[in-house]
């Protein structure tokens, strides 16, 4: 049963600790990060701690989210910080 509020996805990026960047999806990205964070989230992370939320993109759809997420992870390493820069730059 859906309350009257409409759920957000999100496809977003992380800065892990070596300087790699990992993209995944969730609808609630502050536990999504603390579970990372704790070394219960992608096998991909849990070495590669801290990490650190460095871009975000929010949907109305999980499906438009999952599909931002797929091409975020097809981006090359400079691409993706590229992106992450030209939306710090914007929110400035």
């Amino acid at each position: 049963m859906q309350t009257g509020k409409s759920k957000k996805h999100y496809a977003y990026m992380l800065r892990c600790a070596d300087e790699t960047i990992y993209c995944g999806y969730t609808t609630d990205l502050s536990h999504r990060i603390k579970v990372h964070n704790s070394g219960k989230g992608a096998k991909y992370t849990r070495s590669r701690r801290p990490v650190q939320l460095v871009y975000q993109e929010s949907f109305s759809s999980k499906r438009e989210a999952l599909q931002r997420e797929a091409s975020l992870k097809k981006l090359t390493h400079y691409e993706k910080v590229t992106l992450i820069y030209q939306m710090k730059k914007l929110t400035r």
